[in-house]
């Protein structure tokens, strides 16, 4: 997505989140287009806020009308659900890889409302989710982001941009949408070092072990503080936390410590976070508005399937976001070098994961 369409959409959120309590557009639209989203709030700056802001992006011109319910623990998963499926929304959008089983029931249990899932493949696993392959629902749409792509661009920038030979990266939850990042991160930085020779560290993920640092959630502001000074007293001079607006207390370190640079996730952090901009290497960006703008709209316009989204590069449903301040700092030839590697992974010629 262009930065000057996230502006705007995030000039929106900030108007609605002022003005409104969840619902936007007038309650005579024939489609109502609802969200359930994950804990973090709507203005988390980051997943929830990008989901958001899309749906506002779908109801800008006054047919669509669109409302969320926020999630304040997985126990209002459910019922935020029911809430909605019994107000008659015309689709029903669960926003997180945690949402996928209360989305999933309630998908089987109410089959003329539509349903759509971000971050989940849209199938019933089964009770445990262990059930592979899953079932598919003809009202179930799967929406999900090859997001290690882009975060292994991020992984060789920091690794070529790093001096001190170390980087690192945490996340919020041990969960796919999380460790999707943090992996193409760490082989972002192993294909710098096989391409130049080179040993870069990376801390907070091991690619073999598939495990890593952790917050243990995405609200524990104090918890992602802490992270990212044991980071940085570890010699890791960029850290790229994949834990929502956790990223703000890893780029406000960075800013008084001085010690570090922070790349942000899922959103352009010099949109959604310009006070972080002096520190904001650049943003490992997931097309979540975009989708969720699509979705809508396809319901809307009665084109509405069920069949699996999966963004990339290639379709724009992720992407690095560009250098801002560090636009000088960033040498010409390591930009071209970050360029060169997406174009790469679109042509196929180079393979993430």
């Amino acid at each position: 997505m262009k930065k000057s369409k996230l502006i705007s959409l995030f000039a929106v959120l900030g108007i609605t989140a002022a003005t409104l309590t969840g619902c936007a557009s007038s309650s005579s639209t024939a489609t109502k287009a609802c969200l359930a989203l994950d804990t973090g709030g709507v203005d988390d700056k980051s997943f929830n806020a990008s989901a958001w802001a899309g749906a506002q992006a779908a109801a800008v011109e006054g047919k669509v009308e669109v409302k969320y319910l926020a999630a304040t623990s997985d126990a209002d998963y459910a019922p935020n659900i029911k809430k909605l499926v019994d107000e008659k929304c015309s689709v029903i959008i669960g926003v997180g890889f945690l949402i996928n089983g209360a989305i999933v029931e309630a998908a089987k249990a109410n089959p003329d409302t539509k349903f759509a899932i971000v971050d989940q493949d849209g199938q019933d696993h089964g009770p445990a989710g262990d059930q592979y392959p899953g079932t598919a629902l003809a009202n179930l749409k799967g929406i999900q982001f090859s997001t290690d792509q882009a975060a292994f661009q991020a992984g060789y920038l920091s690794a070529g941009y790093s001096t001190s030979g170390v980087v690192a990266t945490y996340g919020g939850l041990n969960i796919p949408p999380v460790t999707i990042y943090m992996d193409g991160f760490a082989k972002g930085v192993a294909y710098y070092n096989t391409t130049k020779s080179k040993s870069v560290k990376v801390l907070g993920w091991d690619t073999a072990k598939k495990d890593g640092t952790f917050v243990g959630g995405f609200s524990d502001q104090a918890k992602a503080l802490q992270i990212s000074k044991n980071f940085e007293q570890q010699g890791a001079d960029v850290i790229f936390p994949v834990a929502g607006g956790l990223g703000g207390a890893t780029a406000g370190n960075s800013q008084t410590s001085m010690k570090s640079v922070t790349i942000w996730v899922d959103t352009d952090g010099a949109v959604a976070a310009p006070q972080y901009l002096d520190v904001l290497l650049t943003s490992v960006m997931k097309g979540v508005g975009t989708s969720v703008t699509a979705v809508i709209n396809d319901v809307d316009a009665g084109n509405f399937t069920a069949d699996s989204y999966l963004g990339t590069l290639a379709n724009g449903g992720t992407l690095l976001a560009g250098y801002n301040d560090f636009s000088t700092k960033v040498s010409a030839e390591l930009q071209a070098e970050v360029t060169k590697i997406g174009e790469d992974i679109k042509a196929g010629t180079l393979t993430v994961g």
